[in-house]
């Protein structure tokens, strides 16, 4: 059954265009992601199909179409409880257990026709019984246990709770609602790894549709069979999960690339039979040339140099510092607030190079390990140290620490006051603030961009420690790519916190566990390490320690995997220098040429070329080396 069809849906805010010529069918099936980069219009699209925004084009809904949105809006409320206010989307129930007791108090009283009464209250008992009135309570507080409440939180007044808090009852309110279409906005942030199983394995079940969106490309995996991408103001479906998706789209693309590229090469050989025939300039040559410009003209007509994706980040971290082998030390520590233990007896080691995840729950105490790290909190007992040499710098989503009532430019000029103006609009610019951007004022920008200066800042420090809190959650889906791509080339050490799956098991050498009141250390990526919590028949606490001989094993591979990336940037850079010192010695051999009789130009411009052919050769030798080792 097909619940909704969009045809030539357009949005635009003033003379910007988000959207135009959309157009999908959603069915009682679809599984639909919904991806694209921050601001190009996700969220108004639900808006327009909740009808709640202004449109053009045309919206036929089937007249069973119910639609559940979740906003990432949070409700405000200072006087009802969380379990009170999740309840209150089966108010039809609440309703009908009201008449109900008002007819069985009247058949006890005596009062009006008992016969028509008993009829009443069974008629309306059948109706309670199947829209779920024995079980919706039920349902309700396993919801938000499900979400991450606990049974105290639940009797909380909505004021009493974060907003991350109250935008889980909105998804709890939606998710128990009898909708046959879910459109869900960003569902996934402010839940814990834990909680967003629980959310995949409700949406796995659900007989309905849902829209998603999110950039939680594990999460986009588990749950959804279509992705909608939203880019260049145009929406393009795709078959599959967001994996399926990334493959097709990237093969689409470099097709396209190929066949532009094999369009231009054709052009260029038929401007040049033109500019041939045009010299010899008899009448056959310049009909000859006629012709063929109308060929030139019929493949320009329908010539489309393909688009990339919307500007990307341009993440790089680097470091001159060499640090020990031990980069951090951590005995025997404990840490309690009153009667409730976090963790104690956490003994752990970081490696150089090492890039380490921590895992757990929310409330487990990953933040407070964090800053105890940082130096911000004391631990009840034991010590963190740090090994020689090592400079750590520290990114923390809950605190950026952007100052207030500065500028961009300023914000960053002010903390490496060294870089000159135009160092610093490079830098800004690799970051997507560009022009008059870096003139907007630090208390106007949004969660996203405030995540993208603190990123920026800490990349400019150049420290061989980087220890990351929650650094993917304000970024979109090619934000995140290009940091996960320059975590991988970073030749330091780095420490996250994360519920990031997809970040996890592309790039954690380790994890470190938050477990049993403790922290424990696992050699594996987050697959791996679910794979072991699912084996019933060794214990998680008994296999947490691998044998040397796996560990050994484990780390060559992560080496080797790391070594092969690190060569493959450096081949590509190595083939740029090439390519920038070609063209200086093609430069300066043309300015040889021209010199004339000016002999102290002529001594230094052979200098400067036997330099030039020296790096040349240089690069070339180290180029062919890499590219053996590669084969």
């Amino acid at each position: 059954m097909n619940l909704l069809t969009a045809t030539n849906l357009a949005k635009s805010f003033g003379e910007r265009d988000l959207f135009k010529n959309v157009s999908f069918n959603i069915d009682e099936k679809s599984k639909i992601g919904l991806i694209g980069a921050n601001g190009v219009g996700k969220t108004t699209l639900f808006r327009v199909l909740c009808e709640e925004e202004s449109y053009n084009g045309n919206l036929n809904r089937n007249n069973l179409l119910k639609i559940g949105y979740m906003e990432q809006i949070p409700p405000e409320d200072d006087k009802t409880d969380a379990y009170t206010y999740v309840l209150g989307i089966f108010s039809h129930l609440e309703a009908l257990e009201e008449r109900l007791e008002k007819i069985r108090t009247d058949i006890e009283e005596g009062r009006g026709d008992t016969e028509n009464l008993i009829n009443m209250q069974e008629k309306l008992n059948n109706e309670y019984i199947d829209k779920g009135g024995l079980v919706y309570k039920a349902k309700c507080r396993s919801m938000l246990l499900g979400l991450g409440f606990s049974e105290a939180e639940i009797s909380n007044k909505l004021n009493e709770l974060s907003g991350g808090q109250r935008t889980r009852l909105s998804l709890a309110r939606v998710l128990l609602s009898d909708a046959n279409l879910l459109l869900l906005d960003e569902p996934t942030n402010h839940l814990d790894i834990e909680a967003i199983i629980f959310l995949e394995n409700f949406l796995k079940e659900y007989n309905g549709a849902f829209i998603v969106i999110s950039h939680d490309r594990y999460f986009l995996d588990k749950v959804t069979n279509r992705t909608f991408e939203l880019e260049c103001e145009k929406l393009t479906q795709y078959d599959g999960n967001y994996s399926v998706f990334a493959q097709k789209k990237k093969a689409a693309f470099d097709a396209a690339v190929k066949r532009y590229d094999n369009t231009m090469r054709e052009i260029h050989r038929i401007e040049g039979m033109i500019e041939q025939q045009k010299r010899w300039n008899r009448e056959k040559n310049i009909k000859t040339a006629e012709s063929k410009q109308k060929v030139i003209d019929r493949l320009e007509k329908d010539l489309e140099k393909p688009k990339s994706d919307n500007e990307k980040v341009r993440f790089k971290f680097t470091t001159t510092l060499e640090g020990g082998n031990d980069v951090m030390m951590i005995n025997s520590l404990k840490k309690s607030y009153g009667d409730k233990k976090l963790f104690e007896d956490v003994n752990l080691l970081v490696k150089k190079n090492e890039c380490v995840f921590v895992l757990g729950p929310n409330g487990c105490g990953k933040t407070t390990f964090y800053r105890i790290i940082k130096g911000d909190e004391v631990a009840d007992g034991g010590t963190v140290r740090f090994g020689s040499n090592i400079e750590c710098s520290y990114f923390d989503q809950t605190r950026l620490d952007i100052s207030s009532g500065k500028t961009i430019i300023d914000e960053v000029w002010d903390r490496f006051p060294k870089m000159t103006q135009t160092q610093v609009r490079n830098a800004l610019a690799a970051f997507l603030f560009k022009d008059d951007d870096v003139f907007k004022e630090t208390d106007c920008l949004s969660g996203g961009e405030k995540a993208r200066i603190a990123l920026l800042c800490l990349m400019l420090k150049g420290s061989n420690y980087i220890l990351l809190d929650e650094p993917t959650n304000h970024l979109d889906l090619a934000s995140r790519e290009a940091l996960e791509d320059a975590i991988e080339e970073f030749g330091g050490t780095v420490f996250i916190i994360s519920h990031d799956r997809y970040l996890i098991n592309k790039l954690a050498d380790k994890l470190f566990v938050f477990e049993d009141g403790t922290i424990r250390e696992y050699r594996c990526t987050y697959d791996e390490y679910m794979a072991l919590k699912d084996n019933v028949e060794k214990p998680v606490k008994e296999i947490s320690q691998p044998k040397a001989e796996k560990i050994n094993d484990y780390k060559m591979q992560k080496e080797r995997e790391r070594a092969k990336r690190m060569r493959a940037s450096r081949i590509a850079k190595l083939e740029g220098l090439i390519a920038e010192t070609e063209e200086k010695i093609n430069t300066v051999s043309e300015d040889i040429n021209n010199c004339g009789s000016d002999y102290q130009k002529l001594i230094e411009l052979n200098s400067e070329l036997d330099e030039l052919n020296e790096s040349l050769f240089g690069y070339m030798e180290e180029w062919e080396k890499l590219c053996e080792e590669e084969e």
